[in-house]
Parts: structure tokens; sequence; C-alpha cells
């Protein structure tokens, strides 16, 4: 019989482990999941040894892109395209 409960135990405490792991975001999201659960964009970000940047960010048929030069300039661009007929 105390085996049974020990078993028991140590089932509740997986299940209770696994509860407490952030789920996976799927790849086809166009955000992450932070370590509170909280939305984080996803974006794809390239930065230059001169501190400039650049990233590109994907929602649906649109592209919205960040740029920041070497010597602090911002700038930031949409394009949306429309949905091919079909």
């Amino acid at each position: 019989m105390l085996s049974g409960v020990a078993v028991a135990a140590a089932g509740f405490a997986v299940a209770a482990f696994a509860q407490t792991q952030p789920p996976q975001t799927p790849k086809n999201w166009s955000y992450s999941l932070d370590k509170n659960g909280q939305r984080v964009p996803k974006s794809n970000r390239v930065t230059n040894p001169d501190g400039s940047w650049r990233e590109e960010m994907r929602q649906g048929n649109c592209v919205t892109v960040k740029e920041r030069s070497a010597s602090g300039e911002y700038r930031e661009t949409r394009q949306c395209n429309p949905q091919t007929p079909g």
C-alpha cells in the first residue's frame, strides 16, 4: 500500500513540474512568450560592429523594418502587400 502512495505522490510532482514550464510557441506565430507569459514580438535583428542595427518584423502581409544608424538616426518603415487573389 505504501508503494502505491509513493507512486501517486511522484506522479503529482511530475505533473506539477510540467505545469510550471511555459508552453512552446508554434514557429508560425508572430510572437513568443517571455518568462512571465507576456507576448514578445519575434523579429530578425542584425547588429553591426559600429553599433548600427536593422530589424525586420512580419505580421501577416505586412513587414515592419526598424533601422538605427551608428550616429543614432532611427527610421521605421512599414509595407503591406495585399493577398494574392486565388
